[in-house]
């Protein structure tokens, strides 16, 4: 049996995201927000938003307010994910419902051949086991708990930090009760190895393209083949098929 930590773990990183959908495997990431916080104190931030190199779903313009005009000068993921994994260092990480935020980036590094191996805490699980007497322990409820203002709910660095403040509550509330709760655990995540695109995707999707005289930032060389095959649908199900 494990034995109990002594104190509250009072160095981290906590981080959030934003993305186009649910699937680590398909979608993509459009903000990353995060805080370091060192013997309790905040001591780095790191806010960046992200260029999917696609056209945002409306569903997550109107959950995040962020919009496509807001992203035209955006970096793209290749190149803020290796800005945010130095940021992490060798941190442990925090998030409410971490295993979503982790498998997005797990994936992202695994794609550019780095690691993201973590220990992490997660706030909605402390939350669940804590809280029980609460009907929803989402984020937006466990601040309007506790009374932690976040006037920009679903913005990934806003989000980070009140998910910094909840687990300070948290820690203040409970740890000395229940110590075990809030030891650190490994995150796992398996990446699904990508297969490039083929070159029958490639041909048709340079057709479709030029067919509905769509202008394209990203390389099609750099697509996986589920990824191509997702584009194809998009613009099949938003234009129409080549006659």
């Amino acid at each position: 049996m494990e034995e109990n930590l002594k104190s509250p773990i009072t160095t981290f990183v906590c981080f959030d995201i934003e993305t186009t959908g649910l699937n680590p495997q398909q979608d993509k990431i459009i903000e990353i927000g995060a805080v370091k916080v060192v013997n309790k104190k905040i001591v780095g931030i790191f806010n960046e938003l992200i260029h999917p190199q696609m056209k945002l779903p409306a569903i997550i313009t109107s959950i995040t307010g962020i919009n496509d005009a807001m992203l035209v000068n955006a970096d793209t993921l290749d190149n803020v994910i290796p800005r945010f994994l130095e940021f992490a260092g060798d941190h442990i990480v925090l998030g409410h419902n971490i295993m979503f935020d982790y498998s997005f980036i797990k994936k992202a590094a695994a794609k550019m051949n780095m690691g993201f191996e973590k220990t992490g805490i997660d706030t909605l699980e402390l939350s669940r086991y804590l809280h029980r007497d609460l009907e929803s322990r989402s984020l937006e409820n466990m601040c309007r708990h506790y009374q932690i203002h976040n006037d920009h709910a679903h913005r990934a660095y806003d989000d980070a930090k009140a998910t910094a403040m909840l687990y300070v509550q948290l820690c203040n509330n409970f740890f000395t009760e229940h110590p075990e709760v809030f030891r650190p655990r490994e995150l796992t995540f398996k990446v699904k190895k990508s297969q490039p695109i083929t070159k029958k995707q490639k041909n048709y999707l340079i057709d479709l393209l030029k067919y509905h005289n769509i202008d394209s930032e990203q390389s099609i060389d750099t697509l996986t083949q589920s990824e191509a095959s997702r584009w194809i649908d998009q613009i099949i199900l938003s234009r129409g098929r080549m006659s």
